[in-house]
């Protein structure tokens, strides 16, 4: 049997966007690679065939039993997820290890292919963040970025504290599934199943806020205007537009936002202006919940790269989003599927906009679908994450650092 492949990531049943991330990349490596199992290292709440849940943050040596099980498993590369607060180990006073034991899990598999793919990166780095950037270039072989941006930036950053930029950082946009779209005619079934044909008052016309209830998400910047949007709609269009607002609570430290925010949808549910619908944002039903908007709206004011926008290009759904927003702006710009926002006025502007033109909705979903089909679609990413082991194990093998060209 070749060598497998590893992971290490937080992964499902914990509600985590890395871990969703981490499922969806885990079953498209597999598919591309049908010759090789790829198995997980998880934290201790993850669950599933091939997941060892050994990641145990209680423990400052942590790193010491997930590297013995990398050892023993002997795999053909492997590929770590990281997020700050995934490896964060705390001692009895709350005191931080500065993610000191990701580094050395890195400096102890350090004979074996190492692919390290951070989920945040800022284009302005703290000294803290640009410090553990420099390190994990050091001990990665390859290290993946999710923009272009944050790979230029970073050269920015670096040079203006003197320091090299890591030359080994490869550029490998946020996946997308390629097999979750429904056609027009295919919607109202889609209503049915997920019972809204009850809800009498709902309108054919949606408009999203879809996903994870958390402070940053700002739904209030929405549902505190949309009264006057749906009115002004109406009056251009003769149409009736509704908001769907549904999601649920991640994090308990969010939860008076996600109280003030599901309150107001419900005000506006009684006027029959939105409705608001509880589910957990995972697997086929947070695709479904998409594909019943006519396009969705993000406004976040705090976020590098977003699971949430995945799913609205997988859906190819024309969306608004806030900006300058990192990843947001970026992938915004690139697929050119979507509309930006920077003032209340022009959310409101771009809604009512969106609402009133079909023609561009569609220029827009069809934006999409090509960005989709040619440069995030999973089965693109996972191509490049071949590229990207190839270019590990070859480092590894030869001893020489990989060395990859500067974007500016």
């Amino acid at each position: 049997m070749p060598s497998p492949i590893v992971m290490v990531s937080s992964y499902p049943p914990r509600l985590c966007g890395i871990a969703t991330f981490c499922e969806e990349a885990r079953e498209f490596i597999a598919k591309r690679h049908p010759e090789r199992d790829v198995l997980v290292i998880s934290h201790t709440d993850g669950a599933g065939d091939g997941v060892f849940p050994l990641i145990d943050m209680s423990r400052r040596d942590w790193w010491r039993v997930v590297a013995a099980k990398i050892r023993q498993l002997q795999p053909y590369v492997v590929h770590l997820e990281h997020e700050f607060g995934l490896y964060e180990y705390r001692d009895p006073r709350g005191a931080g290890d500065g993610n000191e034991g990701f580094l050395a899990l890195l400096d102890a598999i350090d004979d074996f292919p190492i692919v390290v793919e951070p989920h945040t990166v800022y284009g302005r780095l703290t000294d803290f963040e640009a410090d553990f950037i420099f390190k994990l270039a050091q001990r990665a072989h390859v290290v993946l970025f999710k923009c272009h941006y944050q790979k230029w930036r970073l050269d920015w950053n670096f040079h203006g504290r003197g320091w090299p930029t890591p030359r080994n950082i490869m550029v490998v946009p946020h996946g997308a599934r390629p097999d979750r779209r429904w056609t027009v005619s295919e919607v109202p079934k889609l209503r049915k199943e997920l019972g809204f044909d009850k809800f009498g008052y709902l309108s054919e016309h949606l408009v999203g806020l879809i996903g994870w209830i958390q402070s940053n998400k700002r739904w209030d910047i929405l549902t505190s205007m949309w009264e006057d949007i749906a009115a002004e709609i109406k009056r251009r269009t003769g149409q009736d537009w509704d908001l769907l607002a549904a999601g649920t609570l991640r994090d308990e430290n969010h939860k008076a936002d996600y109280e003030k925010y599901k309150h107001e949808v419900e005000l506006l549910e009684q006027k029959g202006l939105a409705h608001y619908y509880e589910f957990i944002p995972r697997g086929e039903i947070y695709y479904k919940m998409m594909a019943l908007c006519d396009f969705i709206v993000l406004p976040s004011t705090d976020e590098t790269q977003s699971g949430t926008l995945a799913r609205i290009i997988a859906l190819n759904k024309p969306f608004i989003t806030t900006a300058p927003m990192e990843g947001l702006t970026a992938q915004t710009l690139e697929s050119k599927g979507g509309l930006l926002f920077t003032t209340k006025a022009m959310l409101r502007e771009h809604v009512i906009t969106l609402a009133c033109d079909e023609e561009l909705r569609m220029k827009l979903g069809n934006n999409l679908k090509e960005y989709l089909e040619n440069v995030v679609s999973w089965e693109v990413v996972a191509k490049q994450y071949d590229e990207a082991y190839d270019l590990a194990r070859t480092a590894l093998k030869t001893n020489k650092p990989v060395i990859l060209p500067l974007e500016f």
